[in-house]
């Protein structure tokens, strides 16, 4: 007999075969109700997003932040650096709850002031990193207590937004040193900034020049390979792999274009509709 094929009667050992037939529904359970209730539960409760974006000064973080969730996000200038210029790197973090359609979003974005301008830049990125370990670590904290709340306050960084300069060369071994070390800690999603300012062909070679870098020095950007397992998700993120690094245009003045006010910053040749355009 087949030792793998199920069978009614017991083995002569007295014990049955691995394979487990399907169970037969005798009734009404409501498992199809599971589902609803998880969907009523996440909207009454809303999501928790947490985001760090990482870059030089002047390269559109705050603007393009605002444009990406549509909201006044984030002020160009840090509360206390008015009139300042930063001498080393600080974290500064802002909290939002945005709502739309019902659906509401916590969303706290990490600015990072001073990152990669000055000229001594050695170790720059150890406040961020300790930043990152500490969030997971309270949160781990939190986690592994027998009596611990019943939700528990989502400090971690799901997602680190890295502004790459518009060299329109290679990645500089600023970025490398540091992308190396942030990729362990955290999802990462590299970004031309202000990729207005490039041809189409020059912002193709440098997206094909920093994907050659992420790859010579195996930096593992977002979504990673341990995300293919599935067919459908595989397919998807071998398409998002393609468009890495991202090029991405932020606005935050209106403009009338065909009768419509949309997003977009206005140049000699035009606007650039900053949510619909595929940079």
């Amino acid at each position: 007999m087949d030792p793998l094929r199920w069978s009614s009667s017991p083995s002569s050992s007295g014990t049955s075969s691995p394979r487990t037939p399907p169970c037969e529904m005798l009734g009404y359970v409501g498992i199809e109700a599971v589902l609803d209730q998880l969907k009523i539960k996440a909207m009454k409760m809303g999501f928790e997003f947490n985001i760090m974006v990482v870059g030089q000064s002047g390269l559109g973080k705050s603007t393009m932040v605002n444009t990406l969730f549509k909201s006044k996000v984030w002020k160009s200038t840090p509360p206390g650096l008015v009139g300042t210029i930063a001498q080393t790197l600080q974290l500064h973090s802002v909290t939002h709850v945005i709502e739309e359609k019902g659906v509401k979003l916590k969303l706290t974005v990490t600015d990072t002031p001073g990152f990669g301008d000055q000229i001594n830049n050695d170790k720059c990125w150890d406040p961020i990193l300790n930043y990152i370990n500490e969030q997971y670590e309270k949160y781990l904290q939190e986690e592994i207590l027998i009596t611990r709340q019943r939700r528990i306050p989502d400090t971690r960084v799901h997602c680190c937004v890295y502004f790459v300069p518009p060299t329109g060369h290679c990645l500089r071994p600023l970025d490398i040193e540091f992308l190396q070390r942030l990729c362990q800690t955290v999802n990462v999603v590299p970004v031309i900034a202000r990729a207005d300012s490039l041809t189409i062909e020059e912002r193709e070679n440098f997206r094909r020049q920093i994907q050659h870098d992420l790859k010579t020095h195996c930096i593992d950007v977002y979504p990673q390979k341990c995300f293919d397992d599935d067919i459908n998700d595989r397919i998807l993120n071998s398409k998002i792999r393609e468009r890495i690094p991202f090029a991405v245009v932020g606005a935050d003045r209106e403009h009338l274009v065909n009768g419509k006010c949309v997003l977009g910053r206005k140049t000699k040749w035009g606007i650039v509709e900053a949510p619909t355009s595929k940079i």
